[in-house]
């Protein structure tokens, strides 16, 4: 699809999801729904239709991308499980998990969508419009993210239609994402370690697990090549500079709230969002893309963002934020 082309915005159904499949199978993109974020998927098995990903968002080449599936079975189609892999699977499968894994031998995913890398991310998400598009398509699709490498992530389709129209042949309309970070990354390889904070808390995880995560602090694989998706110093970067951690309002400054205490100076903020004015930590991060994107559209100097605790979903927020602020 060329970038004068034009984008069809349509409701789930099955009319969409034959299109869309269609459109998959033709080497196509589609933007889709998921529990997450909203998706841009291709046939992971079409190398050209996976670069036509990487060219629509501008995205590195070296970062891999998710490989999204229907079922176990078609995840082992593309993936080794080990025990620890499998009951990961048992128990958050379909749902925001994505898994590191060695490659199958026959793993028929392109290259290119693996990044050259022994290992492949496969997620099987819950979302009723992905499951649809998966299992009429029959094959695997890479879906990173629906926006321009490195914007916030998109979790409506008025979100990735600002990004991406033009670039992608359609968009399924599902509404706004109900996570709203994307999925928590684990590789399962020589150890069990944590390659990215999201969807499912770490605690769950561990208790999945019986024992603690390893850290894989850079998660780096191959040189500069990391091994899951989001793990670029910035990314879900908004345009204006961001501040974190900020216990005031400088004039300005847009202000990204958290919880009901008061903010010193606020009447100077340009714009204040509040991710959660009651301090629901499920509630920020369904707010966190579209609020740095309103923030970012109030044209303030800085956008101030308020600490937030780091535990259960607030380890993922602030991951995102310490990225969206990183130098760039």
């Amino acid at each position: 699809m060329t970038a004068s082309a034009v984008t069809h915005l349509v409701q789930p159904g099955a009319a969409a999801t034959a299109e869309a499949a269609r459109i998959l199978a033709a080497g196509g993109l589609v933007a889709f729904p998921t529990e997450t974020v909203y998706g841009l998927g291709a046939d992971a098995t079409n190398g050209t239709a996976v670069a036509r990903i990487y060219e629509a968002k501008g995205r590195p080449a070296f970062n891999p991308l998710i490989s999204h599936v229907t079922d176990l079975g078609a995840a082992r189609a593309l993936a080794r499980f080990d025990a620890d892999a499998a009951r990961l699977a048992g128990a958050f499968w379909p749902g925001p998990l994505t898994l590191v894994l060695p490659k199958a031998e026959s793993c028929p995913v392109s290259e290119l969508a693996t990044a050259g890398l022994d290992t492949i991310a496969v997620r099987m998400p819950h979302h009723p419009a992905a499951q649809a598009l998966l299992a009429a398509f029959g094959r695997p699709v890479v879906a990173p993210s629906a926006n321009r490498s490195g914007h916030v992530s998109p979790t409506t389709a008025a979100h990735v239609a600002a990004d991406l129209s033009g670039r992608v042949d359609l968009i399924i309309d599902g509404g706004a994402a109900p996570v709203g970070v994307e999925s928590t990354i684990i590789a399962c390889l020589d150890e069990v370690s944590l390659l990215r904070p999201g969807g499912v808390p770490r605690e769950e995880i561990e208790r999945v697990l019986g024992r603690p995560l390893a850290e894989t602090a850079a998660g780096i694989a191959v040189e500069d090549t990391p091994l899951a998706p989001g793990m670029l110093a910035s990314h879900y970067a908004p345009r204006t500079r961001m501040r974190l951690n900020a216990r005031s309002v400088e004039a300005g400054e847009a202000l990204l709230a958290f919880g009901p205490a008061p903010v010193q100076d606020a009447q100077k903020a340009v714009k204040i969002l509040n991710l959660s004015a009651r301090g629901d930590l499920i509630e920020a991060a369904a707010n966190l893309f579209s609020y740095l994107r309103a923030l970012d559209a109030a044209k303030a100097d800085v956008i101030a963002v308020m600490p937030l605790p780091p535990d259960g979903l607030g380890e993922a927020i602030n991951d995102r934020l310490q990225r969206a602020a990183a130098p760039r």
